[in-house]
């Protein structure tokens, strides 16, 4: 079990982004939106195959959870 999860560079670009479209129009959900991600992230720790393969996606042995519309790719294999 790893002790850690490290995120992409891209996947910091893709939260940003997430956080400017909904503050837009409600700071607050943007907020609570990112901090669902980020949990979901320090859930996955301790159980890497939470999430499901998408074979029809990518043959790498990526999983992948949805929090609310945005889908999370991981590999439960790598450490950070």
């Amino acid at each position: 079990m790893s002790s850690g999860y490290a995120l992409h560079p891209e996947a910091y670009a893709d939260l940003d982004d997430i956080r400017y479209y909904l503050a837009e129009k409600n700071p607050d959900a943007a907020d609570r939106v990112i901090t669902e991600i980020f949990d979901t992230l320090r859930g996955l720790v301790g159980l890497p195959r939470q999430g499901h393969r998408r074979p029809d996606l990518t043959s790498r042995p990526l999983r992948f959870v949805l929090v609310r519309e945005y889908l999370i790719a991981y590999a439960p294999e790598e450490k950070p």
